[in-house]
């Protein structure tokens, strides 16, 4: 279940010519940047908005490049996704802590905080004297880790990693934080994000003698690392990471350094904090830090390597000179606890937000307003209370019941939502009900979900959706389908509404999203919403290798890496789409 690696480290050479600041002060701490740097945070920009209700349409041109009935170059592509697990999925989670004795506990209880981010893999490396240790397992962070496990893991500093990923045989190697010996000593790495370069990138350094052990992208930042020539380590993650295209929050560590970098656009989130001992934590989102008893500081900013060892404390340079920020909009719709300040926002006052603006937008008559849960209770509490409608539990969600995909027959596997969901009969019979749900992202869950509730008796449905139509897959960090795959990608409001089954379907408008985002909105990533990519991807998304193996398809492996696959002969993806979107204003 469990494998532990040990590998020793040669500390790097200090770096002595930055900013330091002292490890043990808890009070926040200013940054500063190598000459030539942009400034940090990136200033607001203005930007006007027009609101426009979505009643029509959510069928899009990006249809027309992926048709529901194209096949992929080798052949047709089943979905990855199960009918009873119908969300995006984010792929990971990470942590890092320096500075305290216990580190490697602190990030076994930080990694729980995370769980949502990743259910099927989890690992943590630790540094005692130099050397990395390791622990990784398959499975939740429970039953990864023990006590004699985190035994093995002394040290004052360490990273952590949750990751959802397909069930496999190649799994475990998979599994996050990745140890790599190079010719300066050791170094370790979880990752956050996807890199749409990935398969240029393998296939130069396979050209160069390179020698791959997984089919994850993270595993070519350590080959970039170990082929630098820039000195010091530091400036060795600089040079891994400009060659990078796409979305990465990750961390590093080494023998005496804790390393925490984000991509110039700042996709995936990561913040900072401190204990009251003076310990370094970075994490994914600060319910993590709120666990531990870390006070939030900042973010790490988008473009920014932050630096820790116990010579210079903190310090703080520019990766690259960086754009505006595009920070994915779907860690506020459905990824991030309710409880967390993501991309320096409540994710609960968002989602809030969101189901008044609903509320307003697309009011109805109704006895009842319910939420799916757990993702859309808090967009169900704020439509509720702006449309003055009573909001009950007339879902109850089973946490104790198994990912049903892996169950054999498809028989079984629609019956999962049934034992994941349960209708309350008395808040719903005989009423009109408001269901509110964060996204739909194929439409299979939600039409089982109103036939639920139309069993228990309700008199009219009427499904409200914290989100727009997703109508594009993600390839910066999200497990989302295919773009032929998503129900909004191929009908419109109408089309959907008929095939869930409800009496009335309206999404969040994409316009009021932005007008609430206000002088932010520029700063945030639509692509799953416009199809208009920050950084175009190079391949076609479809599926992950694992899916592939264990749905027996004949796919043949040279074809699929990672979650991406080759498109057909003299097919140049930026081409295709940017045309359709020219005219976007996103």
């Amino acid at each position: 279940m469990a494998a532990t690696v040990n590998l020793s480290s040669t500390p790097s050479n200090p770096i002595s010519k930055l900013p330091s600041f002292s490890l043990n002060s808890p009070q926040k701490t200013s940054f500063s940047l190598f000459p030539n740097s942009s400034s940090f945070p990136c200033k607001p920009f203005s930007h006007s908005l027009k609101s426009q209700f979505i009643t029509t349409s959510s069928k899009n041109p990006i249809s027309d490049l992926f048709p529901p009935n194209k096949s992929g170059p080798e052949g047709d592509i089943v979905s990855s996704f199960s009918d009873d697990d119908d969300k995006p999925r984010e792929e990971c989670g990470v942590v890092g802590i320096f500075g305290d004795p216990e580190a490697s506990r602190l990030c076994y209880l930080a990694l729980h905080a995370l769980q949502h981010r990743g259910q099927e893999g989890a690992g943590i490396v630790a540094v005692n004297n130099n050397v990395l240790q390791t622990v990784t397992g398959v499975g939740l962070v429970s039953e990864v880790f023990n006590e004699s496990k985190l035994d093995q893991l002394p040290g004052e500093m360490a990273i952590g990693h949750v990751r959802y990923s397909t069930a496999g045989s190649s799994m475990l190697k998979n599994v996050q934080p990745f140890v790599a010996g190079y010719r300066f000593g050791s170094v370790g790495v979880a990752h956050n994000g996807n890199l749409v370069n990935y398969r240029a990138l393998r296939a130069m350094l396979e050209d160069n003698g390179s020698i791959f052990n997984t089919s994850s992208d993270t595993e070519v930042v350590l080959h970039l690392i170990a082929i630098s020539k820039a000195r010091p380590f530091l400036l060795r993650i600089v040079d891994a990471c400009e060659k990078l295209e796409g979305a990465y929050s990750m961390v590093f560590v080494t023998g005496d350094k804790l390393v925490a970098v984000r991509d110039p656009y700042g996709f995936r989130p990561l913040v900072m904090g401190r204990r009251s001992n003076g310990a370094v934590v970075f994490a994914s989102e600060t319910c993590a830090l709120d666990l531990i008893e870390a006070t939030y500081e900042r973010e790490v900013y988008p473009g920014e390597v932050l630096v820790v060892d116990k010579k210079d404390g903190v310090q703080s340079l520019c990766l690259m000179p960086h754009p505006e920020p595009k920070q994915c909009i779907f860690e506020h719709i459905y990824f991030a606890l309710p409880n967390s300040l993501v991309f320096g926002r409540s994710v609960y006052e968002s989602r809030r937000v969101f189901g008044e603006i609903l509320a307003t937008e697309a009011p109805v008559d109704c006895d009842v307003v319910i939420a799916v849960p757990d993702s859309g209770v808090v967009a169900a509490l704020g439509y509720a209370a702006k449309a003055g409608v009573p909001f009950q539990q007339g879902l109850i969600r089973s946490h104790y019941v198994g990912r049903t995909f892996i169950e054999p027959s498809q028989k079984i596997r629609d019956f999962g939502v049934k034992l994941k969901l349960s209708p309350v009969r008395a808040v719903l019979e005989g009423k009109r009900v408001v269901v509110v749900d964060d996204s739909i992202v194929r439409g299979t869950t939600s039409s089982k979900i109103v036939r639920l509730i139309k069993e228990a008796g309700a008199k009219e449905i009427h499904m409200r959706i914290a989100s727009p139509p997703i109508i594009g897959s993600c390839y910066y960090g999200v497990d989302t389908p295919s773009a032929e795959e998503l129900i909004s990608n191929r009908m419109s409001v109408e089309e959907i509404r008929k095939f869930i089954g409800c009496d009335s379907l309206a999404f969040l408008p994409f316009d009021s999203l932005k007008k609430m985002l206000s002088t932010d909105s520029p700063k945030f990533c639509y692509a799953c919403f416009s199809g208009k990519y920050p950084v175009m991807p190079r391949e076609v998304k479809v599926k992950g290798v694992g899916d592939s193996m264990d749905d027996g398809l004949n796919t043949p492996l040279a074809s699929i890496d990672g979650h991406w696959i080759k498109g057909p002969p003299n097919f140049d993806l930026e081409k295709e789409i940017d045309p359709l979107y020219q005219e976007s204003k996103i």
